[in-house]
């Protein structure tokens, strides 16, 4: 081979496949393979979580809370557990397919009422006397917003196996399971972690 031709050789460019374009390429399929994966985030869009998540707040999403899935379906890989009385979760509407955000109040076996806004799990209130903005889920603490009432009512029911019944925090202003049902629990993907961003107080990691 002469000089000519090796540096006819040099000259040529690099193939797409095989140049920083492939690298870039690659470092967007894996991060948003991790999103769909392990870790996520999530804008709050409207006030029926109130006061726990405010509009505009962005909030971390942990997607391995309760299992590991093929990326992109609802296939699991990994079981870590059912969510919990108390966890905020992300999901998708039954009803359009919206991405949601709202907590687990109700599990399989529970026998759950809402009057005024106010829970009844297996015949116990979870808001003890005097705080009635106020409910506990184990030593979960958590705040309701009942300036607009407490909503629709649900009468006694038992929550069925595999399902869940979820509520917004801000009981007269949310479109939750009382307007779309149960949510089989296979389809809350993800355990909300933390508010890490909220307008007017800058980022911070305030733990839900």
């Amino acid at each position: 081979m002469t000089r000519s031709t090796q540096a006819q050789e040099h000259a040529r460019p690099v193939p797409f496949w095989r140049g920083e374009w492939a690298s870039f390429a690659l470092f967007v399929l894996l991060l948003t393979i991790a999103r769909s994966s392990f870790a996520n985030h999530y804008q709050v869009p409207s006030g029926s979580m109130e006061p726990t998540l405010m509009p505009g707040d962005r909030v971390a999403v942990n997607m391995m809370a309760y299992g590991v899935r093929v990326p992109f379906t609802d296939v699991e890989l990994i079981d870590r557990g059912e969510p919990q009385r108390g966890d905020v979760v992300v999901f998708k509407s039954p009803a359009d397919g919206t991405r949601l955000i709202k907590r687990v109040v109700a599990v399989g076996g529970d026998t759950v009422a809402l009057i005024d806004g106010r829970l009844w799990i297996d015949g116990m209130p979870l808001h003890a006397p005097g705080t009635d903005d106020i409910e506990h889920f184990g030593a979960r603490e958590v705040h309701l917003n009942l300036r607009d009432g407490g909503g629709p009512d649900i009468a006694d029911g038992t929550i069925p196996e595999g399902m869940a019944l979820v509520l917004g925090d801000h009981r007269g202003n949310s479109a939750d399971g009382r307007f779309f049902g149960l949510v089989p629990m296979k389809s809350l993907y993800g355990r909300a972690s933390a508010v890490y961003y909220r307008s007017g107080e800058g980022f911070g990691w305030t733990r839900l």
